[in-house]
């Protein structure tokens, strides 16, 4: 192996790091949240109780709009029935909404994976974090993250597609890459090189401002 291609593989080893770092704390963020929620509960109520003995009606309307909000921020708004699969969807869901990202997501997944969660932190992570970066581009209103993932008899079928400014992207020797500048695009990469591994499918696609990645995982 030549020494270029161990700087590349030693860059690429530190982003795979970083990312699967970046993504625990995004996790541990939101159940942090939840559990900071359950835990104020009973003073929740007791606060309420308070304006309702007081015949505050207003005050009470306010406080559980409050509440609402509060517990739209950390709510686990998909449950595909993994749990891996849950905890980095939710995380990013709430990473884009705080962009003013609209996602939707379709996603069933009712068996055991082969799939490490390794790995499918990995792609999960580089999927959204590039959809959400390209999201940025457009004007609050018209950005959009649509999510499918289901089983395909023994596979795994994933499916990623967002919006930019710019119309349509143009490759370069045959390939999309990063529109965020040298040095960055290993996200792409790294989910290349995951699928080739495990023996997958992958294509990416991109027609009228809207940029498609499907992938498909023998499980």
């Amino acid at each position: 192996m030549s020494l270029f291609s161990k700087a590349i593989d030693r860059r690429i080893a530190a982003y795979q790091k970083e990312l699967i770092e970046t993504h625990y704390r995004e996790v541990e963020n939101m159940y942090r949240q939840m559990r900071g929620w359950r835990h104020d509960y009973r003073n929740h109520i007791q606060t309420m109780k308070s304006y309702a003995a007081a015949e505050n009606l207003d005050a009470i309307r306010e406080y559980l709009d409050a509440l609402d909000t509060d517990l739209r921020t950390v709510d686990t708004v998909v449950k595909t029935g993994n749990r891996m699969t849950d905890a980095i969807l939710n995380s990013k869901i709430s990473l884009a909404r705080s962009k003013e990202i609209e996602v939707i997501v379709n996603a069933h997944i009712p068996v055991a994976l082969t799939t490490s969660e390794l790995d499918l932190c990995v792609i999960l992570g580089n999927l959204f974090d590039n959809a959400i970066e390209a999201n940025l581009s457009l004007p609050v209103g018209e950005r959009m993250i649509r999510v499918y993932m289901d089983m395909k008899n023994t596979q795994l079928y994933i499916s990623f597609t967002n919006f930019a400014a710019g119309g349509k992207l143009q490759k370069l020797a045959g390939r999309f890459h990063s529109t965020k500048g040298a040095g960055h695009g290993f996200g792409l990469v790294r989910i290349d090189t995951i699928v080739e591994r495990l023996g997958g499918y992958l294509s990416r696609a991109s027609e009228d401002g809207a940029f498609t990645t499907e992938i498909l995982l023998p499980q």
